[in-house]
């Protein structure tokens, strides 16, 4: 899939009162500085000049986004790489990988997109405090525990970038490593699987059932196959969650946020004006094309 593919599969627009749950719009802490930083995080996948940089180097729309998300954790086996990833189809993720590194050196790839980061994201934001926000979620993460937060370690251990709209990406992109490694971790300790855990989110996001999931390269039946366990649980009904569903995704999502709380103490008073600078900053992201415009997409996870 080419970049300009990956476009019209992922920027469809919905109206512009579509709802998100309210656990979302009206979230804690951890969920507002998620998705606050979301659009900055992912600018690299989204950036038409990082992909085209990385297409230099022989790699795709999927294989520049799993060489780039998971090359911080050195050269290890493809199922390593797809068990970190946890949500996407294993095969896919392990095929992608093996690719990634037979078109190009993962350090040079991770050079490249680091590079081409600090150069588009800085003349998209200019330095409105960039270096100011990028510095205060850095300490935030600093001392951030990492313990089976694989993604988030790994990333941490990498040198810090030089170009301040290359280390606002990088604090970003910490931030939501670290707690989508603690959604992982939430959504295991309930019991739930990738397929499981995708119908959860898109049914509770107000997604059609499949519509999340089959992003993630998982096939129809496997995804009915899921739905069918969790009505058989008492937690969906037809393609929706019913009242019970809601509140098994609830509790996941309590869950998540209950392991960000030491990022959310590390900000204390910074929080609310670091969220609204990132807000806007996103806003520009997704203004500018760099970052979907579908604000459940935005908000799944």
């Amino acid at each position: 899939m080419d970049y300009d593919e990956a476009l019209g599969v992922f920027y469809a627009t919905r109206p512009d009162d579509t709802p998100v749950p309210e656990a979302v719009s009206g979230g804690g802490p951890a969920r507002r500085l998620r998705d606050a930083v979301e659009p900055i995080a992912m600018h690299p996948v989204w950036s038409r000049l990082v992909n085209e940089r990385l297409a230099g180097l022989g790699l795709d729309f999927l294989t520049g986004y799993v060489a780039g998300r998971g090359g911080p954790l050195g050269d290890p086996a493809p199922a390593v790489v797809a068990a970190a990833f946890a949500w996407f189809d294993p095969p896919l993720v392990e095929g992608l990988w093996t690719a990634a590194r037979e078109a190009a050196p993962i350090a040079d790839v991770l050079l490249e997109r680091t590079q081409a980061i600090g150069e588009n994201l800085g003349e998209l934001l200019g330095d409105d405090g960039v270096d100011e926000v990028a510095q205060t979620l850095r300490e935030a993460v600093r001392s951030a525990d990492a313990t089976g937060r694989p993604l988030f370690a790994a990333l941490r251990a990498q040198p810090w970038p030089e170009a301040p709209a290359a280390r606002l990406q990088r604090a970003c992109d910490l931030v939501r490593e670290h707690r989508s490694d603690s959604h992982i971790a939430a959504a295991i300790g309930s019991g739930r699987g990738p397929v499981e855990m995708n119908v959860l989110t898109e049914l509770w996001l107000g997604m059609g059932l499949g519509e999340y999931t089959a992003t993630r390269g998982f096939a129809e039946p496997v995804i009915e196959a899921a739905a069918e366990r969790l009505r058989a649980e008492g937690l969906v009904e037809g393609a929706e969650l019913n009242e019970r569903g809601r509140a098994a995704r609830a509790e996941i999502e309590r869950r998540t946020e209950a392991m960000e709380q030491s990022i959310v103490d590390a900000l204390g008073d910074q929080l609310d004006w670091l969220v609204a600078r990132l807000d806007r900053w996103s806003s520009a992201c997704i203004a500018a094309g760099s970052f979907p415009p579908d604000p459940l997409k935005r908000a799944a996870g």
